[in-house]
């Protein structure tokens, strides 16, 4: 059976449709390549956003990102939202470790195996990690140059898009647009936005002793829970962008 796949687009909340068809280690490979990996669903309106594409395309079963390894998200996301059918996900010894909804199920989702060709689901958010080794001020006029900026933090939901591209870093932590001013002892993003949500590694906020040197920013740890540290801004680190 041949199936095609469809992109997410986290920054519009909207689905893309691709002609391709393939299986479920293919599909997530050209996600990754291409956009930023196989879809999770975080909610009961995600999967009916699926369903309605689904319908207006006359697609009948499509991928999504979640795998048996205790059935987890390929974008290593935490969402626990499930939508399994009845009697699903089943054991039957035939190594059906991927996972398709299926449109004339109510786009429930079931246990398949993953050599089938099948439609897929990428999301593709607006932030791109950029695998080069700059300075902080370098990052962000690379950033301003080719993309819009350096990425601000300032939210729950700016951070779980963070932790979906972070895990292709070449460093162990990445720049973010989150830089200390000394005139008024205070960090600040490069958006304009005071710093009010934050994730700081402990004693890493107040980590700014000495001003009449080399100026601090804000780095996220590329590992562990993807704290924020505190490092000098001539360190060279990849670094996130906000796209055009």
């Amino acid at each position: 059976m041949k199936m095609r796949f469809i992109c997410y687009n986290e920054s519009s909340k909207g689905f893309i449709i691709d002609g391709s068809s393939v299986s479920w280690r293919d599909a997530q490979s050209f996600c990754r390549q291409h956009h930023t990996d196989l879809t999770s669903v975080r909610n009961q309106t995600e999967n009916q956003q699926i369903q309605k594409i689904m319908n207006d395309k006359n697609i009948s079963k499509v991928w999504i990102g979640l795998f048996s390894d205790s059935w987890e998200w390929s974008d290593e996301s935490n969402s626990t939202f499930r939508y399994w059918g009845l009697n699903q996900p089943n054991i039957n010894g035939s190594s059906e470790d991927c996972t398709a909804v299926r449109l004339k199920d109510q786009s429930q989702w079931h246990d398949v195996l993953c050599s089938p060709s099948l439609t897929f689901v990428c999301y593709e958010d607006n932030l791109i990690l950029i695998q080069m080794n700059l300075s902080w001020s370098e990052a962000l006029r690379y950033c301003r140059e080719n993309h819009v900026d350096l990425v601000s933090v300032d939210s729950e939901e700016i951070r779980f898009m963070v932790t979906k591209v972070i895990h292709r870093s070449s460093t162990d932590a990445v720049w973010m647009g989150l830089r200390h001013s000394c005139a008024v002892g205070l960090w600040f993003w490069v958006n304009g936005e005071m710093v009010c949500y934050q994730n700081w590694a402990p004693g890493n906020e107040t980590a700014v002793d000495d001003c009449d040197h080399e100026g601090k920013s804000g780095a996220v740890q590329s590992g562990r829970d993807h704290r924020w540290i505190s490092l000098p801004e001539s360190q060279q680190l990849n670094f996130i962008c906000i796209r055009k």
